[in-house]
């Protein structure tokens, strides 16, 4: 038995799908193969840090759900996984980032040039398995989302170093950058299973919210957390001039004192007053407002697939909703 078979067995949210997780994990060593041996190996190290596969997951739990019997949700899963490692190599270069998943990133280790062209190499194979699928409603759904992340993943850059972001528009980059592939996850796993439109845009209407209330305690994490449990540097929101959920609620509700260390930190992109802007999320109520927001997000998440035949797929999907949000890492 593997690693991830174990792990998957031993978590209760994805006991009920262990060996369609192995099977996943099966289909992303077969298709990381490559003959160019630097692919190989970078692909292999953001592989095997590991994570907590959410996107993945939601193929698989989805599929189940609505009665699928066939395989091509492993597939699928894989594909939104690439995916995903694929944003991750850009986003960390882009972020300058030096640790994710208790690691050196990948841009730490091997160098900017490599890591962005790896995470080329995985959109490139990701598309490559999703022709294979012969299936044009999956291309469109994933197509689709891959050009809404990118944009979201500008819109954050536009974002950079501005104390005069509004809820809205940061709201607007969660549910591009973030939120979008968890909605086509989802999508894809009802869309296999041969769920109607109506039940499709359901699960996608929970990928999406599920997506958002993980992004805002991801915010709150970044202030709250502990770097050894969230598996990064805390404060690396701060560093890079991010003007995340409490960032911009502190600068909404603050008092002026407040206000003007948030400006000035986001500008700067200072982390030297980390200390004094945890102090600010905390005292003004931003951390429990942007933990509201995320319990409000993850409801929604769970009334949208109220009409989902009960099973222990959707006991689980329903369990994912609260780990969302009670979680530490």
């Amino acid at each position: 038995m593997s690693a991830a078979t174990q792990n998957a067995q031993q978590n209760p949210i994805t006991r009920t799908i262990a060996a369609d997780m192995e099977a996943v994990n099966t289909v992303i060593r077969a298709r990381l193969q490559s003959e160019v041996a630097l692919v190989n190996q970078i692909a292999e190290y953001i592989i095997s840090a590991g994570g907590k596969r959410i996107r993945p997951v939601l193929v698989l739990l989805l599929a189940n759900a609505y009665g699928y019997k066939g395989t091509g949700h492993h597939e699928l899963a894989a594909v939104v996984e690439f995916i995903h490692t694929a944003t991750l190599l850009h986003d960390d270069v882009v972020d300058e980032s030096s640790m994710r998943r208790g690691r050196q990133t990948a841009n730490a280790m091997f160098g900017n040039a490599a890591s962005v062209l790896v995470g080329d190499y995985l959109y490139s194979r990701s598309f490559e398995m999703m022709t294979s699928l012969d299936n044009m409603r999956i291309m469109q759904i994933l197509s689709r989302a891959t050009t809404v992340i990118a944009e979201g993943e500008v819109l954050q850059l536009l974002n950079m170093h501005d104390p005069d972001v509004t809820q809205d528009s940061y709201l607007r980059v969660i549910r591009s950058k973030t939120a979008k592939l968890f909605e086509a996850a989802a999508q894809l796993g009802a869309l296999v299973a041969g769920a109607n439109d109506a039940q499709i845009d359901a699960a996608g209407e929970y990928g999406r919210s599920l997506g958002t209330a993980f992004q805002l305690i991801d915010d709150v994490l970044d202030y709250a957390g502990d770097a050894a449990e969230i598996g990064k540097n805390v404060g690396d929101d701060l560093r890079e001039g991010k003007p995340t959920l409490p960032l911009i609620y502190v600068m909404e509700n603050g008092t002026p004192e407040q206000r003007e260390l948030i400006r000035s930190c986001i500008e700067q992109g200072d982390e030297t007053h980390f200390d004094a802007v945890l102090a600010a999320v905390t005292n003004s109520g931003a951390l429990d407002y942007t933990r509201r927001e995320a319990e409000t997000a993850a409801r929604r998440a769970a009334a949208s697939i109220a009409d989902l035949p009960d099973s222990e797929y959707k006991a689980s999907l329903l369990q994912l909703c609260a780990f969302a949000v009670d979680r530490n890492h």
